[in-house]
């Protein structure tokens, strides 16, 4: 299998240009079709005291504002998805609900992989995108881009954080296409335990035989967190092993990223150090 559909959410200007060069590189190696997508976002409107009516004014530089940013976003992406010779389409929604909204989830629901970038940590509220509504809503996975990485490169090293769940599994074979192409994959488990079937030093042995059967080079390795998080274990581990790929399961409630993995999620999410393709 390959990905065949790749869509780029392009957030803002500033990340827009990341975004495509990572979605232009994967889907050349894909032959894939590349769906650039963009809201149109209208931010509140300031209200008028004491009548408490929407201000024209104001009402009109916000439209302004997001549609100026809507043409270099297009701008952008056209650029350097032409420069790239790859299949590609532009599409863009106006809405006061941003990415959320029914159109932008239902164009996400027939893609292959979903590509967005990490909001910069300085400005966090340019972000328009909520990722949760893309994992939750539209069942495809997503690849996320660490704000610190803004060029592509060969993914060559990938560490697949490994819990057993089915959120976990299900971001391995989400990742398979690029997992058949990196160098090396390692099957990383945190704290495992003794089940019915395997033992805690085997923890991953049924999935890396499986990916063995695809021809991905998976190797094993387990770790005990002590008194530090899963999170941090993993960031370590992501360092000190220069890993380009993050694959991981993403939960839907925080009491049950608290419950099943520590909240490693969440943690991973706001310090991210490589390439992160989240499922669930």
């Amino acid at each position: 299998m390959s990905y065949k559909t790749i869509l780029a959410i392009l957030d803002t200007a500033d990340n827009s240009g990341a975004v495509a060069d990572f979605a232009m590189a994967l889907a050349a190696g894909h032959g894939a079709h590349v769906i650039g997508l963009h809201a149109e976002t209208i931010s509140a409107v300031p209200l008028v005291a004491p009548m408490e009516i929407p201000d024209p004014v104001a009402v009109q530089a916000l439209q302004d504002m997001a549609h100026s940013e809507t043409i270099e976003v297009e701008r952008i992406f056209k650029q350097k998805a032409a420069a790239s010779g790859v299949s590609f389409e532009w599409r863009s929604f106006a809405t006061s609900t941003g990415y959320g909204s029914a159109p932008l989830i239902e164009t996400a629901r027939s893609a292959d992989l979903l590509i967005a970038s990490q909001a910069d940590p300085a400005r966090p509220s340019d972000s328009h995108v909520d990722v949760d509504n893309f994992l939750f809503e539209s069942g495809r996975p997503v690849l996320m881009i660490p704000y610190i990485i803004r060029n592509p490169k060969p993914i060559k090293r990938v560490l697949i954080a490994w819990n057993g769940s089915k959120e976990a599994a299900r971001a391995t074979f989400d990742a398979l296409p690029i997992l058949k192409g990196a160098d090396a994959v390692e099957i990383f488990s945190v704290d495992p335990v003794d089940s019915a079937t395997q033992s805690a030093g085997l923890a991953g042995a049924d999935i890396a035989a499986t990916l063995a059967r695809h021809g991905v080079n998976a190797t094993l390795a387990t770790a005990e967190s002590a008194s530090k998080s899963a999170s941090s274990v993993i960031e370590n581990r992501l360092s000190d092993n220069s890993i380009d790929l993050l694959v991981m399961g993403a939960y839907t409630h925080s009491w049950l990223w608290q419950t099943i993995f520590g909240g490693t999620t969440k943690s991973l999410l706001q310090s991210m150090t490589a390439l992160t393709l989240l499922s669930r």
